[in-house]
């Protein structure tokens, strides 16, 4: 089993924008790789994609010599500037330092809709398909279209969207989400990611049942061949433990036929970011 998406941090040493708040005080603690260690041995993952969480090259490269030391760590999707002109070269330097299996940028903050459309972002993109790394896309329902857009333009990227655009679950509201999230699916190359759902609800009170229409809805259009299980560990422990989320992603999916639970709790997420069969990047050899 892979999980396909966690995170790790350190409050003391770095800041977090998007840590702000009382409502995130639970989880504005140090979380290390021996606490990565304790809740995925318990709920029988064996490989994991450490996901970058600030704007940071520096946090990437931290991140990559972790992995590199780590063996459930099998691959990292870390941070780069896209619009730097020689992100070509900066992409080839983080695959020197550790298994680097895609890139990020948290869109969601940027106020322009169609940042992913600017000339010097979907160069830099094109940048990251050539060095045949995947790119998450972390994006608000608005920006949709615009992710959309950008998978029609870069038809030799790997999309990777995750937490499914983030529907609106607590408010139990649909449109324009659904409409958006349909329309992304409809490129071949874009696979969403089961994941950070239980955030997306009501974070006390929560049940399976309420994530269920959503999740049906990702299934129906992407398939289960193009879905891929994530934590979203520790931000999952704002409501819910880390077995609980697997727990109810296993419920969630259990209309589905053994190989296309395979696909989605190991064999998709291998596939899109290059793991090997070990689950570890290809690049390690």
């Amino acid at each position: 089993m892979i999980d396909a998406h966690h995170h790790l941090w350190d409050p003391s040493r770095r800041e977090y924008p998007w840590m702000a708040g009382a409502a995130l005080d639970p989880i504005r603690r140090p979380y290390t790789v021996d606490d990565l260690r304790a809740v995925t041995k318990a709920a029988g993952v064996h490989a994991t994609v450490l996901v970058q969480t600030v704007s940071s090259a520096e946090e990437t490269a931290e991140f990559l010599a972790t992995a590199a030391a780590e063996p459930v760590i099998a691959g990292v999707v870390g941070w780069v500037d896209l619009a730097a002109p020689d992100v070509v070269d900066r992409l080839a330097a983080l695959r020197e330092q550790g298994p680097l299996a895609g890139i990020r940028h948290q869109v969601e903050t940027e106020p322009d809709d169609d940042w992913l459309l600017r000339p010097e972002i979907v160069a830099g993109l094109s940048a990251v398909a050539s060095a045949e790394l995947a790119f998450d896309l972390l994006v608000r329902p608005a920006q949709l279209p615009a992710a959309t857009e950008l998978a029609l333009r870069l038809p030799e990227l790997r999309l990777v969207l995750d937490h499914a655009a983030k529907p609106p679950i607590a408010a139990r509201e649909w449109e324009p989400w659904a409409s958006g999230v349909a329309a992304l699916a409809a490129r071949e190359n874009v696979v969403c990611k089961l994941s950070g759902l239980v955030t997306e609800a009501h974070w006390t009170g929560w049940e399976v049942g309420h994530l269920r229409r959503y999740v049906e809805h990702v299934l129906d259009v992407f398939g289960p061949e193009r879905l891929v299980f994530g934590s979203d560990w520790p931000v999952c422990e704002l409501a819910a433990s880390y077995e609980v989320v697997l727990d109810a992603a296993i419920a969630l999916t259990g209309g589905l036929s053994d190989a296309e639970r395979l696909g989605v709790f190991e064999y998709n997420a291998r596939r899109v970011y290059g793991l090997d069969a070990s689950g570890e990047t290809s690049s390690r050899g």
